[in-house]
């Protein structure tokens, strides 16, 4: 190996280990909330494109675990910056970790990467840019993702909270 591949490596290294710990650090956190609010759920741990994935799963059914995740994920996103500020309090570091809880950002982010292929095949055929309804910052990437897979251009305009993706023709 050259040394240039090594330091490479090490580097890498030390990012998984990093991602690692910030999975544990929020895993713990997000243990004693669920203790708090006497809800079951069993925490998940994985690093995903660079960035800690923790997820809250039950074998009791999610029935319970919906109360953590709110109407549009709006619970959701506030437990998961609420979990990022636990890590940054811990590492000292900005965290860019992803929070799911019983399967529901899995399952948008099913939903959102049909709407940006639809978004973009509408595109290609019409000529047309198309605009998208307002979205968060999660949301607008898979779309975003989708759409440069279909191996067209978007982008974000407007203002949070009403931000939106315009998908462009070739």
């Amino acid at each position: 190996m050259t040394e240039g591949t090594t330091a490479a490596a090490a580097e890498g290294a030390d990012t998984l280990t990093r991602l690692e710990q910030e999975g544990e650090i929020a895993a713990d956190y997000l243990e004693g909330l669920l203790d708090i609010a006497d809800l079951d759920g069993d925490i998940d741990m994985d690093v995903e494109a660079d960035r800690a994935s923790v997820s809250i799963i039950s074998d009791t059914g999610t029935r319970d675990l919906q109360k953590l995740v709110g109407r549009d994920g709006e619970v959701l996103e506030a437990l998961q910056e609420l979990t990022r500020l636990a890590v940054h309090r811990e590492t000292g570091d900005r965290s860019r970790l992803m929070l799911d809880i019983a399967g529901y950002r899995a399952r948008k982010r099913t939903e959102l990467a049909d709407l940006g292929a639809k978004a973009a095949a509408e595109a290609k055929s019409s000529g047309q840019a198309v605009r998208l309804d307002p979205m968060t910052p999660f949301e607008r990437k898979v779309v975003h993702d989708a759409v440069k897979a279909a191996g067209l251009r978007s982008e974000s305009e407007g203002e949070e909270p009403q931000r939106f993706v315009v998908v462009l023709p070739a």
